[in-house]
């Protein structure tokens, strides 16, 4: 009896110990399960399927609208006409997305207007002309 006695109170002493100790885990652990570097990584993963989609529609987009103009280029147009191959500017002498004037538009080849002509081709010109003078064709949007 006496071993019987002992054997329950030790396993009675053992139990709070236990219990006290999974209490303690999951205080320290959210109840899902959740990993901190788990969690993280799937945010970084998410992340990054938010960039490569974005970067998806901005590659489709250019190939809708047939842009082939470097990084130099681009920039150079954004700040001339926001990129659009049709605008319009300085009361219609500036035309196009590189606010071509028509005489120096027909001097890279174009002809009639270049706010009409196809990006890809104003994307051309622009290119002939920044390899021939540079950056100065632009004395504001090329510096």
């Amino acid at each position: 009896m006496r071993k019987l006695i002992a054997a329950v109170g030790s396993v009675a002493a053992v139990i709070p110990a236990v219990a006290f100790a999974a209490d303690a885990a999951s205080s320290t652990n959210p109840p899902d399960g959740g990993n901190d570097r788990a969690v993280a990584l799937r945010a970084a993963q998410q992340k990054a399927a938010v960039r490569r989609h974005r970067a998806a529609k901005r590659r489709a987009h250019k190939r809708a609208h047939g842009s082939t103009a470097s990084p130099t280029m681009q920039r150079i147009a954004a700040c001339e006409s926001g990129g659009n191959p049709h605008a319009i500017g300085g009361g219609g002498t500036y035309r196009g997305k590189y606010q071509f004037d028509r005489p120096t538009w027909a001097s890279v080849g174009g002809s009639g207007d270049p706010a009409s002509a196809p990006e890809a081709e104003q994307d051309r010109r622009a290119a002939i002309l920044y390899a021939r003078v540079g950056r100065s064709a632009w004395p504001v949007c090329g510096q």
